[in-house]
């Protein structure tokens, strides 16, 4: 691995500005408002409680409309209410989803700041700050295409929907592998709102509120926050470390929404929200793995590090968007979504993951064969997107969209490669990246029968990027394949769907659709010279089942699907060649099954059980990467040393992943009630790089959490104890190929108490 690939992972450390201030006194406004203005919450209506022991209906937006997620031809999954509670209450990030639906996969080489999301396996390991991702991120409609806008936090969301790829006609950006899609609460004309607050180990302390009101008869407004705290709980012990500890962080988010509403015919939402983020880098622990195996070294401490660099983290986002819609007349439907995001990120860490080196003893935690500390920053990033869309709905056989889709992303990254030892940076490498993007699609569905509706959408896509790479002062940058690059891509993608309705309960569908990604570049640096990967495109089969059982006491679906990636984008990290290119595998294919089942095993115990089978495998026969320098390779080798990768699976594609919830509820006398929830999800082994080795191939990973607590006066107030990875799992969760067998591995245990109030 070289500084280059490093810098990537980590980035210097500035003090940007902070973007969630005056966001936060706008909503504190908007709380201190209810005092004068706000009205009393409408009371419950008991005919609208959800009858005991039976489940309600969950709607989706996975087609753009609203709709009963048994109809839909495509796997989704949800998540929201408790189980959304329950992941936030240890002051957890967005990479708490991985497991908890069939098929999804998150992790990070950066930790909260940058997230990675697989579907089916299918994903993206590149660390890069322009990394372009298969899997899309939409937020309130808009989407987050840079990676470090995909780590905005989770609070006051509706629900979280996950759909499977290739989503390709609707979606604006980059959804061959899917989409994951947060929906926040909106304003609406009653007043309501919830306090949350929990403390836990490491003095880790999450609060989270919203309140929302009408604003006489045409508007509505909510405002909505979330501020999270850790102490840094890992010691450093290297010699002469400074005092202090790592693995601390303090992230704030805010949301202001407005709703202007003044008939039926028009409204318009209108959405600020900012983050701001500053913590510890990822810690990256040199020599860890202990050699021929993937286990930890004997007497591994998680709560110890030797290190001699800067660790380091800040990143503040912000955001705005606007979504109009009109009611033309003749069920149709005109809306309008505008977007505009911008992100200053940076981070420096110390990558080789020890002190010393070998030619400045001493050194360690075992040998460090030299020096390298890095840090990469974002600067000037704009994004704008711009969405107009028609539907036509009403209660006829036919229904249709049709639309427009604008984007534009510009930015520039800047990164160094500092020599711990002797102080300074020794290089730094500038690199603006320019994209636009536009596309027309359009989806229509038609009721054949009572029982069967075919659906289809047509999708044209134009995309455009240029990278520039700029030297800064005397450094030496590889200008073997150019400085600049420019590339321009257009392709059209469709899907085609089926829907038949076996009883009233139970649907069946089977479904084909294409997805597109553009291509993708990597700028020229100290260590490597610019790559680019030209775009990939995806064909995916599938067909399920989805159904309410037993007078809604229990729902299933599940899905069986066949994949095929041709010209996928990878990013061959690192290795004995000391450098991190892009390159395209000629075809991966995918296929396996995924299941939910939702049950009232009793009126007051709700069972959930999901779980998925991936098996992904790339077909190559001459695709080759730099293996690693000390790590146990189990591939061939081609008469270079290069390793053949044809028939590996996709990194971080566990072949199983399996997630368990149960909720126990004790009523009371007083109309109170305890409760106990607990969860559980499964991990298979994953692959960390391209090619297979004994050290860099993860454990089968299992993180339990549990919360028992009371809440009364009908579930509006809620008291619970809560613990989170309760068997203290200690896994490695991600490697550097750089020089030694360094990682990086999940969070500790941790224990703590929450309150909740609904108003």
């Amino acid at each position: 691995m070289t500084t280059r690939i490093s810098s990537r992972q980590a980035s210097r450390s500035t003090t940007p500005h902070s973007p969630v201030k005056p966001l936060a006194m706008l909503i504190a406004l908007a709380f201190a408002g209810t005092a004068a203005h706000g009205q009393a919450v409408a009371p419950a209506d008991a005919a609208s409680a959800a009858e005991a022991g039976k489940l309600q209906t969950v709607t989706v937006t996975a087609e753009r409309i609203t709709e009963d997620v048994k109809t839909v031809p495509i796997s989704v999954s949800t998540i929201g209410g408790e189980a959304l509670d329950v992941l936030n209450s240890g002051g957890e990030d967005v990479r708490a989803l991985s497991g908890r639906v069939p098929s999804l996969n998150i992790e990070s080489s950066f930790g909260r700041a940058f997230p990675r999301f697989y579907i089916r396996g299918y994903g993206n390991t590149d660390f890069h700050l322009n990394a372009s991702q298969p899997v899309s991120l939409i937020y309130d409609d808009v989407v987050q295409e840079n990676p470090i806008l995909k780590g905005f936090p989770m609070f006051d969301v509706n629900q979280v929907e996950v759909l499977a790829g290739p989503q390709g006609t609707l979606f604006g950006r980059n959804t061959p592998a899917g989409v994951v899609k947060f929906d926040s609460v909106a304003p609406s004309r009653i007043a309501n709102g919830y306090f949350n607050a929990s403390y836990g180990s490491f003095n880790t302390v999450n609060l989270e509120g919203a309140y929302g009101m009408p604003l006489g008869p045409d508007w509505a407004i909510r405002g909505s926050m979330l501020s999270e705290h850790r102490n840094g709980f890992v010691t450093n012990t290297a010699p002469g470390a400074g005092p202090g500890k790592l693995e601390g962080y303090d992230d704030e988010a805010g949301r202001l929404q407005l709703l202007y509403k003044p008939s039926g015919t028009f409204s318009a939402l209108f959405n600020v929200h900012a983050r701001a983020l500053d913590g510890t880098a990822r810690l990256f622990r040199a020599n860890i793995i202990k050699p021929g195996t993937n286990d930890l070294v004997d007497g591994f401490d998680p709560y110890q590090i030797s290190i001699d660099g800067k660790n380091s983290q800040t990143v503040d986002t912000d955001g705005a968007s606007a979504k109009l819609r009109w009611d033309i007349g003749g069920n149709n439907i005109l809306s309008s979504i505008t977007g505009w995001e911008h992100v200053h990120a940076a981070s420096r860490g110390d990558v080789d993951g020890g002190y010393g080196a070998a030619y400045d003893l001493p050194m360690g935690p075992g040998v460090i064969p030299f020096a390298d500390e890095t840090s990469d920053s974002m600067n000037g990033h704009e994004q704008l997107s711009q969405e107009f869309r028609v539907e036509h709905g009403g209660t006829g056989p036919l229904t249709w969209q049709t639309g427009l889709y604008l984007y534009h992303e510009k930015y520039k990254i800047s990164s160094f490669s500092y020599d711990t030892l002797f102080h300074g940076p020794t290089t730094e490498v500038d690199a603006t990246q320019h994209n636009t993007a536009w596309a027309v699609f359009g989806s229509v569905g038609y009721a054949l029968t009572d029982k069967f509706k075919l659906r289809g959408g047509l999708r044209y896509t134009r995309d455009r990027k240029y990278l520039d790479t700029i030297p800064v002062s005397d450094t030496a940058v590889n200008d073997s394949a150019g400085l600049s690059k420019s590339t321009s891509d257009s392709r059209t993608n469709w899907d085609l769907s089926g829907t038949y309705a076996v009883t009233p309960d139970a649907n069946v569908y089977a479904r084909v659709a294409t997805g597109f990604r553009a291509s993708s570049i990597f700028p020229a640096s100290d260590f490597g010279y610019l790559t680019y990967a030209k775009p990939e495109t995806t064909t995916s089969y599938e067909t399920g089942v989805k159904a309410d059982l037993f007078d809604r006491r229990a729902r299933v679906s599940a899905d069986v699907f066949h994949y095929e990636v041709k010209d996928q984008q990878l990013s061959a990290v690192g290795g004995e060649s000391n450098a991190t290119q892009l390159i395209n595998a000629k075809k991966v294919q995918g296929q396996g099954f995924e299941i939910n089942l939702d049950a009232y095993v009793l009126p007051t115990l709700l069972v959930t059980l999901n779980g998925s089978y991936n098996f992904t495998k790339i077909k190559d026969p001459g695709l080759t990467v730099a293996p690693c320098a000390t790590c146990t390779v189990t591939n061939p080798k081609d008469a270079a040393g290069n390793v053949l990768i044809n028939g590996n699976p996709l990194p971080q594609a566990p072949k199983y992943v399996a997630n368990v919830t149960a909720r126990y509820g004790i009523p009371t006398a007083s109309g109170g009630e305890y409760f106990v929830y607990t969860d559980w999800s499964y991990r298979s082994k994953v692959n960390f790089f391209l090619y297979e080795s004994k050290e860099f191939t993860g454990k089968a990973m299992t993180i339990g959490g549990l919360r028992a607590g009371y809440d009364w006066d009908g579930g509006k107030y809620e008291v619970a104890a809560f613990a989170r990875n309760i068997t203290n799992q200690i896994r490695v969760t991600g490697g550097i190929d750089f020089n030694n067998l360094t990682g990086f591995i999940n969070d500790p245990r941790t224990v703590g108490v929450q309150f909740k109030a609904t108003f």
